[in-house]
């Protein structure tokens, strides 16, 4: 920047323009958070209507038949990341990544398959050399969600039909509270049915199935409401990122402000002070 006014009041300015754009997107990112929010309710409440439904299923079913369907023993882990879908969070996908290389060192021998959602943390895998075996972008919009669960449901199952897959963790940033931003896991196989309260009743419920293929659909429900619950609370921790890094860079503009300010008075002040300089030169001279 030169020492001219002219061009101090050029940069005051584009500096004010920029912070508009920085108070909109902090805006538009909360907004995005509260919308996420509404929706975790709803989606929690469908799962636990689901966990109570498996709850049932299992006291339908002799102790000795109640475990999870699906594939045992050595075979391949899916990790499904959820990462950033734009720009200006931080190092969010930087966190979730980390996060996976550190469940793939916990097991070197078995194969990993890293399954990435979020342009952002494609862009940061490839980067750091991580292989990416299958990426779609997250949502921009919570009403999305549903969508992208689905899409990462077929592409889970069609590897676990496609190949010996055995495990499969999520790795997803929690959005508030204590860990805010910090990434959590989830497995979602082998299938943990011991969490489920089997219900105290006299009369069992009327099924139109036999009670295991009732709880393997089940099951593919409740793994469905915790792939959407993932995909939202993603969505709500990147936007919560999004504006703490929009808070930082509001207070770095006002600053920058504040000195291009006090710069543009000492200016102002120097060019009057050699305007009146100048003029009491001319008289004397004249």
């Amino acid at each position: 920047m030169t020492g001219r006014l002219v061009d101090v009041e050029s940069r005051i300015g584009t500096v004010h323009k920029l912070s508009a754009v920085i108070s909109a997107m902090r805006g538009i990112a909360a907004a995005r958070v509260q919308e996420a929010q509404r929706h975790l309710a709803s989606i929690r409440a469908f799962s636990d209507t689901i966990g109570g439904a498996i709850g049932q299923a299992l006291a339908l079913m002799p102790a000795t038949d109640r475990a999870a369907p699906g594939p045992a023993g050595p075979g391949s882990h899916a990790i499904v990341a959820f990462c950033a879908e734009q720009g200006f969070a931080g190092a969010f996908s930087e966190r979730i990544l980390t996060a996976a290389s550190a469940l793939m060192a916990q097991d070197p021998a078995r194969r990993h398959d890293l399954l990435i959602v979020g342009d952002r943390g494609l862009l940061a895998a490839e980067a750091q050399g991580q292989a990416v075996a299958w990426s779609a972008p997250m949502i921009a919009h919570p009403d999305q969600a549903a969508a992208l669960a689905d899409r990462i449901t077929d592409a889970l199952y069609r590897r676990m039909t496609e190949e010996q897959l055995v495990k499969i963790t999520v790795i997803c940033a929690q959005p508030d509270g204590p860990e805010e931003g910090m990434p959590q896991t989830r497995q979602l196989l082998p299938f943990d049915l011991s969490r489920f309260v089997q219900p105290a009743q006299t009369a069992a419920p009327r099924i139109a199935l036999p009670a295991p293929a009732l709880l393997a659909r089940l099951i593919e429900e409740y793994v469905f409401a915790e792939l959407s619950e993932a995909v939202m609370l993603s969505f709500a921790a990147e936007n919560r990122a999004r504006m703490r890094a929009m808070i930082a860079a509001q207070s770095n503009v006002n600053d920058t402000l504040d000195g291009l300010i006090t710069r543009g008075r000492q200016l102002r002040q120097q060019e009057i002070t050699d305007e009146i300089v100048e003029l009491a030169m001319g008289s004397l001279t004249a």
